[in-house]
Protein backbone atom coordinates (compact mmCIF):
# COMPACT_ATOMS: atom_id res chain seq x y z
CA UNK A 1 0.00 0.00 0.00
CA UNK A 2 0.97 3.60 -0.48
CA UNK A 3 0.79 6.24 2.21
CA UNK A 4 -0.93 9.46 1.17
CA UNK A 5 -0.66 13.01 2.46
CA UNK A 6 -2.76 15.88 1.12
CA UNK A 7 -1.81 19.54 1.24
CA UNK A 8 -2.81 22.84 -0.28
CA UNK A 9 -6.14 23.46 1.36
CA UNK A 10 -7.14 26.81 2.75
CA UNK A 11 -9.58 29.70 2.66
CA UNK A 12 -10.43 31.26 -0.67
CA UNK A 13 -13.11 33.61 -1.96
CA UNK A 14 -15.78 32.44 -4.33
CA UNK A 15 -14.47 32.47 -7.88
CA UNK A 16 -10.94 31.80 -6.73
CA UNK A 17 -8.65 28.86 -7.26
CA UNK A 18 -6.72 26.34 -5.20
CA UNK A 19 -4.48 23.44 -6.09
CA UNK A 20 -4.44 20.45 -3.79
CA UNK A 21 -1.53 18.07 -3.77
CA UNK A 22 -1.38 14.44 -2.75
CA UNK A 23 2.06 13.04 -1.95
CA UNK A 24 2.44 9.26 -2.06
CA UNK A 25 5.10 7.05 -0.58
CA UNK A 26 6.30 3.82 -2.10
CA UNK A 27 7.62 2.60 -5.43
CA UNK A 28 4.32 1.38 -6.82
CA UNK A 29 2.49 4.70 -7.06
CA UNK A 30 2.26 4.43 -10.83
CA UNK A 31 0.25 1.22 -10.49
CA UNK A 32 -2.55 3.02 -8.68
CA UNK A 33 -5.43 5.01 -10.02
CA UNK A 34 -5.95 8.07 -7.85
CA UNK A 35 -9.26 9.41 -6.69
CA UNK A 36 -10.34 12.61 -5.01
CA UNK A 37 -13.29 12.75 -2.64
CA UNK A 38 -14.74 15.41 -0.39
CA UNK A 39 -16.92 15.55 2.69
CA UNK A 40 -18.82 18.58 3.88
CA UNK A 41 -20.14 18.80 7.46
CA UNK A 42 -23.24 16.67 7.87
CA UNK A 43 -22.84 15.13 4.43
CA UNK A 44 -21.58 11.81 3.19
CA UNK A 45 -18.22 11.62 1.49
CA UNK A 46 -18.65 12.11 -2.23
CA UNK A 47 -16.65 11.43 -5.33
CA UNK A 48 -14.95 14.41 -6.97
CA UNK A 49 -12.86 12.77 -9.68
CA UNK A 50 -10.20 10.24 -10.54
CA UNK A 51 -7.26 9.66 -12.83
CA UNK A 52 -5.94 6.41 -14.27
CA UNK A 53 -2.47 5.21 -13.38
CA UNK A 54 -0.71 6.81 -16.32
CA UNK A 55 -3.06 9.78 -16.58
CA UNK A 56 -4.62 8.74 -19.88
CA UNK A 57 -8.15 8.85 -18.47
CA UNK A 58 -9.83 11.25 -16.08
CA UNK A 59 -13.28 11.19 -14.58
CA UNK A 60 -15.23 13.92 -12.82
CA UNK A 61 -18.41 14.36 -10.87
CA UNK A 62 -20.93 16.49 -12.71
CA UNK A 63 -20.78 19.12 -9.98
CA UNK A 64 -17.11 19.89 -10.70
CA UNK A 65 -16.81 19.10 -14.40
CA UNK A 66 -15.27 22.02 -16.28
CA UNK A 67 -13.97 23.63 -13.08
CA UNK A 68 -11.69 20.99 -11.55
CA UNK A 69 -8.77 19.21 -13.19
CA UNK A 70 -6.95 16.15 -11.91
CA UNK A 71 -3.38 15.42 -12.91
CA UNK A 72 -0.46 13.37 -11.69
CA UNK A 73 3.30 13.18 -11.91
CA UNK A 74 4.41 9.58 -11.46
CA UNK A 75 8.08 10.55 -11.40
CA UNK A 76 7.38 12.61 -8.27
CA UNK A 77 4.74 10.31 -6.74
CA UNK A 78 2.27 13.18 -6.78
CA UNK A 79 -1.36 13.70 -7.69
CA UNK A 80 -3.06 17.07 -7.99
CA UNK A 81 -6.51 18.58 -7.93
CA UNK A 82 -6.68 21.99 -9.57
CA UNK A 83 -9.86 23.75 -8.51
CA UNK A 84 -11.02 26.85 -10.36
CA UNK A 85 -14.16 28.97 -10.14
CA UNK A 86 -14.70 27.78 -6.61
CA UNK A 87 -18.14 28.06 -5.05
CA UNK A 88 -19.19 28.09 -1.40
CA UNK A 89 -20.72 24.65 -1.92
CA UNK A 90 -17.24 23.32 -2.66
CA UNK A 91 -16.38 23.81 1.01
CA UNK A 92 -15.37 20.43 2.41
CA UNK A 93 -12.51 18.29 3.60
CA UNK A 94 -10.84 16.88 0.51
CA UNK A 95 -9.26 13.44 0.46
CA UNK A 96 -7.08 11.65 -2.03
CA UNK A 97 -7.24 7.88 -2.30
CA UNK A 98 -5.32 5.17 -4.14
CA UNK A 99 -6.85 2.23 -6.00
CA UNK A 100 -4.56 -0.60 -7.15
CA UNK A 101 -5.43 -0.64 -10.85
CA UNK A 102 -2.61 -1.69 -13.17
CA UNK A 103 -4.87 -1.78 -16.24
CA UNK A 104 -4.75 1.50 -18.11
CA UNK A 105 -8.12 1.46 -19.82
CA UNK A 106 -11.25 3.50 -20.05
CA UNK A 107 -13.69 2.62 -17.30
CA UNK A 108 -17.39 3.20 -16.89
CA UNK A 109 -18.14 6.66 -15.57
CA UNK A 110 -18.96 5.58 -12.03
CA UNK A 111 -16.19 2.99 -11.71
CA UNK A 112 -13.97 5.09 -9.50
CA UNK A 113 -16.76 6.55 -7.38
CA UNK A 114 -16.95 3.40 -5.26
CA UNK A 115 -15.07 4.19 -2.05
CA UNK A 116 -14.63 0.53 -1.16
CA UNK A 117 -12.37 0.15 -4.18
CA UNK A 118 -9.63 2.28 -2.66
CA UNK A 119 -6.77 0.75 -0.69
CA UNK A 120 -5.33 3.86 0.92
CA UNK A 121 -6.63 7.23 2.00
CA UNK A 122 -5.00 10.45 3.07
CA UNK A 123 -5.93 12.37 6.18
CA UNK A 124 -7.74 15.13 4.31
CA UNK A 125 -7.22 18.85 3.81
CA UNK A 126 -9.81 21.54 4.51
CA UNK A 127 -11.04 23.78 1.73
CA UNK A 128 -13.26 26.70 2.68
CA UNK A 129 -14.82 28.94 0.06
CA UNK A 130 -16.30 32.20 1.31
CA UNK A 131 -19.11 34.00 -0.48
Amino acid sequence: QVQLVESGGGLVQAGGSLRLSCAASGRTFRMYAMGWFRQAPGNEREFVGAISRNGAFTYYAESVKGRFTISRDNAKNMAYLQMNSLKPEDTAVYYCAADWDPDEKLRAGNYYSEMSRYDSWGQGTQVTVSS
